[in-house]
């Protein structure tokens, strides 16, 4: 069922100094609710754009699918899969192609005025999806298709979608009193507002905060390639001869990884760490605390005893006991281990005469010592070989030999920026398959960080639609290639895998179409895509400008310290999921962050030289919508699942076995929600998943297995 809440895109907000003078002019929204033009379908029309339309384009679509949802409420015909269910999938379409469009717009192109219509918009989104989802009349006839015997002889993917919708709407609340209903839609509302506000405050700290470096005797350590791109950061903040280290991740990592000057990682870390918490306008502390009451409440509402009980009711994990005990598997063998790191960097710290204390923002820079000391492997040697075309075309060539796809460029289509690429997909058989949209530089006014997106789902519902999908990430683009870490190129075969999981979509209901699965399962086919990046296959086509391929004795170097840093990789990531969990059990318990933080930490043993990947007011997985809070698990919960179908392929005798991949396709990868989740892996696997394969990978102990 298409209801466009728009949680994602409307908490997105970008810097000011990207904003174009809006024209007072209003023209027709029509442009933006229009069908596409152009070829396949049709693409998004970005040469079309106005700021000042999506307003009222997104108002007049909201109007429109009301009117639709209305008449199929109130239809004097029978209740039936199609004129109701049906029905509903057909509704919105307008709205969703202008919702899809200003998503674009608020996560790339973002300017003060896009943020007003994100902060005007978003509680109004949600009010529109609680009229739906509250609509008497419309959930009176989904239910009696629901309990009609007649649904024994729908298709099995039009039982499912009728389960699916008459399970969302009880859970959002179609049974509650008329009184209830508008509790619930105030809630509702009040966070949407509150969402956008967590993020464009913390995309304000990650904007406008920087680390200058006036200095080039501060640039000690830092490699020529993390040099450069200071350089270029600072001539486009207007601070030529300068260096600047932006708020982001990205940008920070190898930043701490490399830097010699303690006094610089200090302030550089806590900068960092303190996006959302300064106390300023844009501090989230009071926001978070105001976000979980009410979700506290809202699950109350519900009949859940918390957030956290309701949010997972229809994910793999179904309740949060069998997330945290996970969770916990994996956290004590990781800590254990991160522990042991800490103890011999402190070792190379002691031997360098440095006269510390690892502190937190010590451990990247002898961590990646520990590593040359150990290994004899220095990460910044693989960044020459890790060009991103090659990448790219790599990616590609995976692609091909799992799934048959083939990825020519196309010229001539609309973009929404000049360094925008698009390639047409088209499987084995020559056939259009869909669009692949490549956005990899970063750029004023675009979300940081890395993702992928689908502007439109693949379906059958009105002839073949074929989907259109994105990657979008924010490397440097100087003058020459551009290279990235090892970990920037992990992050792209992890997005390109959700690319490819809506690519190989095959069904004909939109709302259970490639990526629309459960929270938990959605990471799957993303996080097994990561596994293709260190097979042979692949580091063949990663070379350095002279077209010269990694030494072998670089990847030898590389094979045996695969293992090196897993204890602090996972449980810095560990730590923000336990948090996220325990956060959303806390039920109306009033939580004050900083406190929470802290007091939860202690409580699992966080280690001090370790801070959590998020610590809470920057956290906007979990406060920037709803789709990942109580639910940040859902990333370890996945790389269990992960792990184990890529040993399905090793067991076959290796990661390119075409049998194993086309079962992989059939069961998994081409099914979208048409198929319960923990059924889809073990209609794949033979079985349920075992977390065996996870723990063997990251170096850890496991259980019932002698220690090699």
């Amino acid at each position: 069922m298409r209801i466009h809440l728009m949680a994602a895109c409307l908490v997105l907000a970008l810097p000011a100094h990207a904003a174009k003078k809006a024209k007072t002019v209003m023209l027709s929204p029509r442009p933006l609710l229009a069908p596409w033009p152009g070829p396949h379908g049709g693409v998004p029309p970005f040469d079309k754009v106005r700021v000042e339309d999506f307003k009222p384009a997104l108002e007049e679509g909201m109007a429109d699918q009301l009117r639709e949802i209305d008449e199929i409420a109130n239809s004097t015909a029978a209740p039936t899969f199609e004129n109701t269910l049906a029905a509903m999938e057909r509704s919105g379409q307008p709205l969703s192609r202008a919702a899809q469009v200003f998503s674009i717009w608020s996560g790339n192109l973002s300017t003060p005025e896009v943020r007003a219509v994100e902060s005007e918009m978003s509680p109004k989104l949600a009010a529109f999806g609680d009229k739906i989802i509250q609509n008497a009349k419309l959930f009176a006839r989904i239910k009696a298709v629901y309990e009609s015997p007649a649904k024994k002889s729908l298709t099995p993917e039009q039982q499912r979608l009728t389960w699916l919708t008459f399970q969302r709407f009880v859970q959002e609340g179609a049974n509650l009193s008329a009184e209830q209903k508008t509790q619930l839609s105030k809630y509702n509302q009040e966070l949407a507002s509150l969402y956008t506000k967590f993020s464009q405050n913390q995309l304000s700290d990650e904007e406008t905060a920087s680390l200058v470096i006036e200095h080039e005797k501060d640039l000690a350590g830092l490699p020529d390639s993390l040099r450069s791109e200071a350089a270029g950061e600072a001539e486009r903040r207007g601070q030529k001869g300068k260096w600047v280290i932006a708020n982001t991740r990205s940008s920070m990592e190898p930043f701490l990884t490399y830097c010699a000057n303690r006094a610089l990682r200090e302030k550089g870390f806590k900068m960092w760490i303190s996006r959302g918490d300064n106390g300023d306008a844009h501090d989230n502390n009071q926001i978070a605390h105001d976000i979980l009451l009410l979700r506290a409440k809202k699950a109350k509402l519900l009949g859940y005893p918390t957030y956290a009980h309701w949010h997972l009711a229809d994910t793999m994990a179904k309740e949060p006991d069998r997330a945290m005990q996970l969770m916990l598997q994996v956290w004590k063998p990781a800590v254990d281990q991160f522990r042991k790191d800490v103890i011999a960097a402190q070792a190379i710290a002691d031997k360098e005469h440095a006269h510390i204390k690892i502190e937190p923002w010590d451990y990247r820079y002898y961590a990646e010592k520990l590593r040359k000391a150990k290994y004899d492997l220095d990460m910044n040697e693989l960044k020459p070989y890790c060009q991103l075309e090659p990448i790219r075309e790599a990616m590609f060539w995976v692609a091909n030999a799992l799934y048959g796809f083939k990825f020519e460029k196309v010229e001539g289509l609309p973009l929404f920026q000049s360094d925008v690429r698009v390639y047409e997909v088209k499987d084995s058989a020559g056939t259009h398959v869909g669009y692949w949209y490549f956005d990899p530089y970063m750029r004023p006014g675009k979300q940081s960080g890395a993702w992928m997106s689908a502007y439109r789902d693949q379906n059958r519902l009105n002839g073949d639609v074929t989907t259109i999908v994105s990657n979008n990430s924010n490397f440097s683009h100087g003058s020459g290639p551009v290279t990235i870490s090892w970990d920037d190129a992990r992050t792209m075969f992890h997005e390109f895998g959700h690319a490819l999981h809506g690519l190989n979509s095959k069904v004909t209901y939109p709302s259970v179409s490639g990526t629309n699965t459960a929270r938990d399962f959605v990471e799957f086919p993303s996080q097994f895509n990561e596994n293709y990046l260190s097979t042979p296959e692949v580091l063949k086509f990663l070379v350095n400008e002279k077209g010269e391929h990694i030494p072998a004795s670089l990847l030898e170097r590389m094979k045996k310290a695969e293992n090196f840093n897993q204890g602090f990789s996972n449980a810095e990531t560990l730590a923000s999921a336990i948090v996220d969990m325990k956060l959303h059990l806390a039920g109306e318990t009033p939580i004050e962050p900083k406190a929470f933080e802290k007091a939860t930490l202690t409580e699992i043993g966080m280690p001090h030289e370790l801070v959590m990947r998020h610590r809470i007011p920057a956290f906007g997985h979990i406060f920037s919508g709803e789709g990942y809070a109580a639910g940040y698990y859902g990333y370890i919960w996945a790389e269990v699942l992960d792990h184990d179908a890529f040993a399905a392929f090793t067991e076959a005798g290796g990661p390119y076995d075409k049998t194993v991949a086309k079962r992989l396709h059939d069961t998994v990868m081409s099914v979208g929600n048409t198929v319960d989740p923990a059924e889809a892996f073990a209609n794949f696997r033979g079985r349920g998943p075992k977390p065996d394969a996870l723990l063997r990978h990251k170096g850890f102990p496991v259980p019932g297995e002698a220690k090699k």
